[in-house]
């Protein structure tokens, strides 16, 4: 029963309701809720993506790649450049665990080449007798490490003078595995420098427009528009082809990365601008305005931070384009060029349909592409899942 409203100058405890305290009517938490109404955003985030099967495996095999470009040279069986003029196009050879029915532990068989005179093609035959155990962490190919530490410690190894091509050799004798490797290297933080770039474009411009609107924001959305409408395989290889043939690598590779980035921020700047267009009209911007705070750190320290996580989300949905941009344009002549080694790099070697007949294994450079490309794709998806509150 609710107590009766005390009359003005009456003592303090008239004030409180002198109702009997039913404590079956309080509603008490759960451990279970008390985490989640505790818990912070990046918490709730985490907790929801890690429901997404598919895009967690992706993110932990996007992190082996990445962690794997760091010891490339120790990943790689032989250096970048090493040939083996007695393999030229060798197969690829399959380890062995056992010989003779006897557990000899991972090995190859040794091989044989002959010349077949009738279509002058190299064939290898495995020397069944020649057994030849790999070595691990073993001593190799000199290379010097991130080009500033002399080494030749490998994880793995043929054995002494012996050979492995695990996914074959390429036209100079060239393990493919290892160049491979190598290539991780160049493909895979050409996505990361390049979604740098086409970021801070994409926030800059894109927050500019739609936060200040008026003739600067018309600006912006008709240059948007005329990029967006290029086709953009044409548009990478004509920037591509002005690049001077008497450049570096290093400046080939920068000027790739800098064309890949600078074409990309469109999508990513209408995004930013549609979410400054709704945001901007809240309590807590005009708050900001009249404490007399610029434009840049309203946008950067308040606005920009409220859609962090579908910004993340773009930026991984993002880097496969970038990637498949440079392996297209390295395919077709107009990207990277030796000696730096990327995927689109080794892709060239399988040009013809006639190289594809005889040798396939050429074509083994694609397959990290691919798996790069959806690991991205379903992180992205897990990631924008997870980042949607309304889910």
């Amino acid at each position: 029963m609710t107590a009766p409203l005390p009359s003005p100058g009456a003592p303090l405890q008239h004030y409180v309701s002198t109702a009997p305290f039913d404590p079956m009517s309080v509603e008490v938490m759960t451990d279970e809720q008390a985490r989640i109404h505790l818990a912070s955003q990046t918490r709730l985030m985490w907790w929801k993506f890690k429901r997404h099967k598919l895009a967690l495996v992706s993110g932990i095999f996007l992190l082996l790649l990445y962690g794997m470009i760091v010891i490339a040279e120790f990943l790689a069986p032989y250096n970048l450049h090493t040939r083996n003029v007695d393999f030229i196009h060798s197969p690829p050879q399959r380890v062995h665990f056992f010989h003779d029915g006897n557990f000899v532990g991972p090995f190859v068989y040794g091989r044989e080449m002959k010349l077949d005179m009738e279509s002058l093609k190299r064939v290898y035959t495995n020397n069944g007798a020649d057994v030849e155990p790999l070595r691990f962490f073993c001593r190799g190919d000199s290379y010097r490490f991130w080009g500033l530490i002399d080494s030749n410690i490998h994880l793995v190894c043929p054995a002494k003078d012996g050979q492995m091509f695990l996914l074959g050799t390429d036209r100079l004798g060239r393990d493919v595995l290892s160049r491979i490797i190598y290539g991780a290297r160049i493909s895979l933080t050409i996505g990361l420098i390049g979604i740098t770039i086409s970021f801070v474009l994409g926030i800059v411009i894109g927050g500019l427009a739609g936060y200040h609107g008026g003739v600067f924001d018309l600006l912006v959305q008709r240059v948007i528009e005329v990029l967006q409408s290029l086709p953009s395989l044409p548009l990478w290889m004509a920037l591509a082809a002005i690049m001077p043939v008497t450049w570096s690598p290093i400046l080939i590779y920068f000027g790739i990365t800098i064309i890949l980035g600078m074409l990309d921020w469109t999508g990513l700047a209408r995004s930013v601008r549609s979410k400054l267009l709704a945001l901007r009209e809240e309590d807590y911007v005009l708050a900001a305005q009249l404490m007399g705070a610029k434009s840049p750190r309203i946008i950067g320290r308040h606005l920009v931070p409220g859609f962090m996580s579908h910004l993340i989300a773009t930026a991984t949905i993002s880097i496969p384009g970038m990637i498949l941009g440079e392996t297209a344009l390295s395919f077709l002549g107009l990207g990277l060029r030796p000696p730096i080694t990327s995927w689109g790099i080794l892709l060239t070697e399988a040009r013809s349909v006639s190289v594809i007949a005889f040798y396939p294994w050429l074509l083994f450079p694609m397959i990290p592409v691919i798996l790069v490309i959806l690991a991205f794709n379903f992180l992205g998806d897990g990631l924008r899942d997870a980042a949607d509150p309304y889910r």
